[in-house]
């Protein structure tokens, strides 16, 4: 019998679910991916509640620096330093990608703080913090384009751009309205995913709150758009130590009607030292 426990705070939380080494195999397993043979042109939504699905964030910035990728991270969570930290233990190092310009890092805690520090005429990338009113993504827009622009073939070349957000939730938090969000990520998928030929990963909380209008829609705005949704969830009963949640997958093909477009899984999972397992529902070794 699993006994539920109180779950304890999201900052202790991420200490604990924070993995050893490499990416999630058995994740990849179910997703039917690999480095080598990752997918284009898609637009892949992580959502979470109740839990904290930062190890999906961390599981595909190291799965597509693995696959030779050149990657855009807009980090608004965490610092770079963290990042790395976590990065290191799954077999990547942050600090050498980004010197050798596979990775641009937009450190979002860092530059809140320098903009109001700079030159008020010179341009910045949430140029939207010193603007009176709702604001717009336009500048933040031109940083993932200039960032994810096709280089001279003299210089290194990736398989295919890929702009990662952690997340897309906190600039709602910053005053920013979901049209204004959503009209960011069209505009990064319609360069991205459909001239670029690459990928766009976002995550996005989900707080549970029926009340909270902006956040149901900016999730439903984005699901509606994308090819696959990661949906993080807490158990009901609460934090267990043999199980820590259950992922829903579900498949999308935004193109197709919705009774032939969608193919959904729920597993559970235990994020050990070294590894994710995942497993059916109530199959947990633990349980058994």
């Amino acid at each position: 019998m699993c006994v539920a426990l109180q779950p304890p705070r999201f900052s202790q939380h991420r200490k604990l679910l924070v993995p050893e080494l490499g990416m999630f195999p058995e994740l990849n397993n179910l997703l039917n991916t690999s480095p080598d043979r990752a997918e284009q042109g898609k637009l892949t939504l992580l959502c979470d509640t109740n839990t904290d699905g930062s190890f999906l964030v961390h599981h595909f910035l190291s799965f597509y620096l693995k696959a030779n990728c050149k990657v855009c991270f807009v980090a608004l969570v965490q610092s770079f330093s963290h990042y790395n930290i976590v990065g290191q233990k799954l077999g990547v190092s942050l600090t050498a990608a980004r010197e050798r310009g596979q990775l641009v890092f937009l450190e979002g805690l860092k530059s809140a703080l320098d903009i109001f520090f700079q030159d008020q005429e010179a341009s910045h990338p949430l140029q939207f913090l010193r603007e009176a009113g709702a604001g717009n993504l336009q500048p933040l827009y031109e940083f993932v384009l200039d960032a994810l622009k096709p280089v001279d073939s003299g210089e290194m070349t990736w398989k295919f751009p890929v702009l990662l957000v952690d997340n897309l939730s906190v600039l709602l938090s910053l005053g920013l309205g979901t049209v204004a969000i959503l009209d960011f990520m069209q505009y990064c998928r319609a360069t991205v995913c459909w001239e670029l030929k690459g990928n766009v990963v976002a995550l996005v909380h989900d707080s549970g709150d029926a009340e909270d209008e902006e956040n149901d829609v900016l999730l439903n705005g984005l699901s509606h758009q994308s090819h696959l949704v990661l949906r993080a969830e807490g158990l009901t009963t609460g934090f267990c130590k043999d199980v820590h949640g259950q992922l829903r997958i579900l498949w999308r093909k935004p193109s197709q009607p919705t009774a032939q477009r969608d193919r959904s899984l729920i597993y559970q999972y235990k994020i050990q030292d070294k590894n994710v397992s995942f497993f059916a529902k109530g199959m947990s070794p633990a349980i058994l």
